[in-house]
């Protein structure tokens, strides 16, 4: 197994243990006595929180179409192989009970994948891509919950495609997650040292700031560089907007806005009293208000209003290799790579779109050229606010670039801007 693994971890996988991902068992065919017996597939594992590691109690299988779910019992499995989960017969009846919550059980599908973690330790807050248990022949622990893009990749069947190593925390550091956290929200709240707050994601850091008294809320919000203030600011519930912004020194404000683009802006006023509105507004450049103006006062506001610059670019003759590696030493916002946008050099034409998938999945030598989709989906610099909604529904982009009439790309609209 490569990759890192925190301290604190169970015992080693040898001929009596071995270590699966989750991400490896999920979907697996589930069948009674012998493979070719199905009686579904397995939607989740159920654990019980027991000391030093949680331990598993049974399979989940869901069957959808409003059919009941079934639990089979960790006693009852008779074998893990490598394309099917071979399990006894009921010992009642031709079904497994449905699942009955307990006290003290987890689900890792459920109640792990995709959760944040706010670690005390002094590394950084991940997120759970996928879990690494362990098995032998009696029973199986949950070890580790893996936060690598490796762990990302197998929930979406790229298993096979590989960056870097995996990065494992061991479950001992995760233990601050209660069955309260689980499944009552979708992250885990722990304290949080200055240092590791300008490692947070801007979205968890908002949802931390919004359980914060005003006073508590003001001195964390207070440390943030700019550019960090003003993407968790972003990310903020407008109650807690209101609050952060009305107690916000002019200069300080102004620093802030900087960090934004007009759509932004104009998203964040809209939710600020009057006063504020147009005490922020005082700070702006006057074109820059103008254009925040226009957007708020009107469903008229254009495309080239809109437009922000967080966005990749590169030549169609960029490889596949050169152009993941551009990314990563460049190390853009994530949210800007979810498309490449092929342009030529130095006119800045758009001439298609590659989805960062594509590229991943793609072979090394193969050009940005030969993956583009052409002609692109594009927004005209004239297109109003309207139209621009209407393409997005029409097309389900998470981004759209918006072109003059050369084809000159501008910037591109996220579809959260514009749905605001």
């Amino acid at each position: 197994m490569t990759g890192t693994s925190i301290p604190l971890a169970p015992p080693a996988a040898g001929p009596d243990h071995q270590f699966v991902f989750f991400s490896e068992l999920l979907d697996r065919r589930v069948s009674m006595t012998r493979a070719e017996l199905k009686i579904g597939k397995l939607t989740d594992l159920v654990f019980r929180l027991t000391e030093p590691f949680p331990e598993a109690v049974g399979i989940f299988i869901g069957h959808g179409w409003g059919k009941p779910s079934e639990v089979v019992p960790w006693g009852r499995i008779m074998r893990i192989e490598t394309n099917a989960i071979i399990v006894m017969p009921p010992e009642g009846g031709d079904r497994y009970p449905p699942f009955v919550d307990q006290s003290g059980w987890i689900l890792v599908n459920e109640h792990l994948i995709g959760r944040t973690i706010l670690d005390m330790d002094g590394r950084r807050v991940e997120v759970v891509n996928d879990v690494h248990l362990l098995q032998d022949q009696r029973r199986m622990i949950l070890a580790h919950v893996d936060v690598s893009f490796n762990g990302f990749l197998r929930q979406w069947g790229l298993g096979f495609v590989r960056f870097g190593g995996d990065r494992l925390i061991s479950w001992k550091y995760v233990q601050p997650l209660s069955i309260e956290d689980v499944t009552t929200s979708d992250k885990v709240s722990l304290s949080l040292t200055r240092k590791q707050m300008h490692e947070l994601p801007s979205e968890d850091l908002a949802d931390v700031l919004e359980e914060l008294p005003g006073r508590e809320q003001e001195a964390i919000f207070s440390v943030l560089h700019a550019d960090k203030a003003a993407a968790t600011l972003l990310e903020t519930e407008p109650r807690a907007q209101r609050q952060i912004v009305a107690d916000l020194p002019p200069d300080r404000a102004k620093s802030i806005l900087s960090e934004m683009t007009v759509a932004q802006i104009a998203d964040l006023l809209s939710a600020l009293p009057w006063d504020d509105r147009i005490d922020l507004l005082s700070l702006l450049p006057e074109q820059q208000a103008e254009r925040v103006r226009q957007i708020l006062g009107t469903s008229e506001a254009t495309a080239a209003s809109l437009v922000s610059q967080e966005y990749v670019a590169m030549p169609g003759h960029t490889t596949a290799a050169e152009g993941l590696a551009r990314l990563r030493s460049s190390a853009p916002d994530p949210k800007a790579v979810t498309y490449i946008y092929v342009v030529t050099e130095p006119e800045g034409v758009l001439l298609g779109v590659v989805d960062l998938r594509q590229l991943v999945l793609a072979n090394e030598t193969t050009t940005l050229e030969e993956l583009m989709v052409a002609p692109p989906v594009t927004a005209d610099s004239e297109l109003v606010a309207e139209d621009i909604v209407d393409l997005f529904a029409k097309y389900h982009f998470q981004l759209l670039p918006v072109v003059d009439g050369s084809d000159h790309i501008l910037g591109v609209i996220g579809y959260k801007d514009i749905m605001r």
